[in-house]
């Protein structure tokens, strides 16, 4: 196990390059933070490419990991690479996974639209983790899958089902063409409350933007919208919260 004391060390500065968007689409690979989130990697054969312990984190011996690949930090540097405000002092260097497979269309799939909050789509991915659903696809303005927010949101879950990036347009058309409907979301005269669309196995589910919804696009193209009847005050749900409704109402639990 190699030790590094120093800030400036090469390998931190690596290291350090994972917090940006830029940094991680260069290198290929993000980093994670926390034994659970690195156990979860590692029972789902994540590819780990360094690990990374703080010289007095208690987690030292917890994780079995190659030594050669197993490097020990100073404090310091542990402050740096944490995002968090209480950290565990052990990180992970994970590489991308790359999706070639075509989707199995045997499950619900949940397409987000220009989700910007991480926050949100950590959540959205957890629930359709815990919902059963085959997938998730992120389509155009939607937060970078890899942000260190979003990460801790998701708690592991992206390691349990595939998540792509594409044109929801594309998307669409594959679903529709193998005959499974996409249901998009917009309160109009011509929407449906989702109580009135029967449970299926198969299906996409699409969630907009927090502020601005569905592109209009994307919507003119959906084979039915949908809207949560709201009977207090409140002007709106949060667009997770709307999702996890919707993703466990509209999937057939038989």
């Amino acid at each position: 196990m190699e030790k590094i004391l120093s800030t400036k060390n090469e390998r931190v500065k690596q290291w350090k390059k994972l917090q940006t968007k830029k940094g991680r689409e260069k290198s290929g690979a993000y980093l994670i933070e926390g034994f659970h989130l690195i156990d979860e990697a590692l029972k789902n054969q994540a590819t780990i490419l360094e690990l990374i312990i703080s010289e007095t984190s208690k987690e030292t011996d917890a994780v079995n990991f190659p030594q050669e690949k197993t490097f020990m930090v100073s404090n310091e540097i542990s402050k740096q690479l944490s995002e968090t405000e209480t950290p565990q002092g052990i990180f992970a260097v994970v590489q991308k996974e790359l999706l070639t497979n075509a989707p199995m269309l045997e499950k619900p799939y949940l397409f987000l639209d220009n989700v910007q909050d991480p926050g949100n789509l950590g959540t959205m991915v957890r629930t359709a983790d815990a919902a059963g659903f085959g997938g998730v696809v992120l389509g155009k303005g939607t937060v970078d899958l890899y942000n260190s927010k979003v990460i801790r949101s998701m708690q592991g879950s992206h390691f349990h089902l595939p998540i792509y990036q594409g044109d929801l347009l594309e998307w669409f058309s594959l679903f529709q063409k193998n005959g499974f409907p996409v249901y998009g979301t917009e309160l109009n005269k011509d929407a449906a409350a989702y109580q009135d669309i029967p449970a299926q196995k198969v299906f996409a589910l699409v969630m907009g933007n927090e502020g601005n919804g569905m592109a209009r696009e994307l919507l003119d193209k959906t084979t039915k919208n949908v809207y949560i009847p709201i009977k207090g005050q409140a002007e709106s749900l949060n667009v997770a919260v709307a999702a996890g409704i919707l993703m466990f109402a509209l999937s057939d639990r038989l």
